[in-house]
């Protein structure tokens, strides 16, 4: 424990928003799923390429755009390695995971989809890797199945073998639930997916601080994650694609700088990644989620890991022992975030409470309606500590909720049956 205090109280000094102060009270965020706060080396990273080497980039043969395509091209290749891709063309930038999507969809959809096909998602996908493939299968006249969930927030693997069939053409699925935090496997479900000849897509947007996600181990054939859900900036992500499909996808967005001729009745696309980069790229976000990824190995994956899962840990106990807490799901794995709700009062008032108190959390239903209506709750608090929190920043929470509960429980009826809307 000591070795994991000596390195959260190492990498604070990094994050001077910490030092905020929320209605007079000192900053505790704990929001982190929605997204994480960015480091002083991230930061200095994009003021720099704006003060003194903004540039287009692949557009000219000056010195600037010259340096700047080079820096964009290395980052391309570190976060190959990053996530264990084979090669930095099956590395394409997008503004977010949900860009991400949408982009694979509309191109895996185009070439592969037909009437009568069929694409499998989890019942615990966030909006973004839902309802993407909801559209493409009514365009398409396919039908999309859904992997049920125990009542633990677990996957039922059984059920998910007897939805494969033959014209399954591609399973989407998150590697961790945003809302129970449940840990996937996502390896099994690729092996069982590619028996059936099925492509598989993971959602890594709420895995990537909390393991290593090396999409050669997964075995997928398609993978995306967001800048800001790992200390990098927002308007930035990621979607892999195997090489061996890349070079069967034909691009969905068209403009400048992906293509290679353009003739008044026809057009040649340029190679891979380049062909579905269409426009001008985010490049100061290119260059800020390369700081961030270069931030993240230089702690190390697996001490951010090991951090995170202290936190999360020492958070659930203390809500455990809080009687008025309902945590939603005990899955077999759980990574980075936990959902509860407390008794008789409603999510967002005690969000609203907490934030009174200068702890941030979040409440509703975290894009992810579909899994709500599965574990029959209309929303929840969701806490999602990082390894910049502290245990007593998770100590304070938990006396937070008992504050909450003081304050809105014993000797005031009147507001137990507000809530119950009375």
């Amino acid at each position: 424990m000591k070795d994991i205090e000596k390195i959260i109280n190492g990498v604070r000094t990094d994050f001077p928003i910490l030092n905020s102060s929320v209605y007079g009270k000192p900053l505790i965020y704990l929001d982190n799923a929605a997204t994480t706060y960015m480091p002083i080396p991230v930061v200095s990273s994009i003021a720099g390429y704006y003060s003194s080497s903004h540039s287009n980039v692949h557009r000219g043969t000056h010195y600037l755009c010259e340096n700047a395509t080079l820096l964009v091209e290395k980052i391309r290749k570190n976060v190959a390695g990053f996530i264990g891709a084979r090669r930095e063309s099956e590395i394409i930038f997008t503004s977010g995971t949900t860009h991400s999507i949408n982009m694979a969809a509309r191109s895996f959809c185009e070439s592969f989809l037909s009437e009568g096909d069929n694409i499998i998602v989890s019942g615990m996908e966030h909006h973004s890797n839902f309802i993407p493939w909801q559209m493409m299968c009514a365009q398409y006249g396919a039908e999309l199945r859904i992997i049920p969930i125990t009542k633990y927030g677990d996957l039922n693997m059984e059920a998910f073998g007897r939805l494969l069939n033959g014209r399954t053409k591609l399973v989407a699925v998150t590697a961790v639930s945003n809302v129970l935090g449940t840990v996937n496997p996502v390896r099994e479900i690729a092996d069982m997916a590619h028996c059936m000849k099925a492509k598989v897509l993971v959602d890594g947007a709420q895995a990537m601080r909390h393991c290593v996600m090396d999409v050669r181990k997964m075995d997928c054939d398609m993978f995306c994650f967001s800048g800001h859900k790992m200390i990098g900036p927002t308007g930035i992500g990621v979607l892999y694609i195997r090489h061996e499909l890349l070079d069967t996808m034909r691009p969905s967005e068209f403009g400048g700088g992906m293509v290679d001729a353009v003739m008044d009745q026809s057009v040649s696309f340029a190679e891979a990644p380049y062909r579905f980069e269409a426009g001008t790229p985010n490049i100061a976000g290119i260059i800020g989620l390369g700081a961030a990824v270069d931030y993240l190995m230089s702690i190390g994956i697996e001490n951010i890991a090991e951090i995170e899962a202290a936190l999360l840990s020492e958070t659930e106990r203390l809500l455990r022992d809080i009687e008025e807490v309902e945590l939603l799901g005990e899955p077999q794995r759980r990574s980075g975030v936990i959902s509860f709700n407390l008794q008789w009062i409603p999510p967002c008032d005690t969000a609203s409470l907490l934030d009174r108190l200068g702890i941030v959390v979040r409440s509703g239903n975290h894009c992810a309606q579909p899994l709500m209506k599965r574990m029959h709750v209309p929303g929840t608090v969701r806490v999602s500590p990082a390894f910049y929190n502290t245990f007593e920043e998770i100590e304070l929470f938990a006396e937070g909720i008992k504050k909450i509960l003081d304050i809105a429980g014993t000797g005031n009826e009147k507001y137990r049956a507000d809530s119950r809307g009375n």
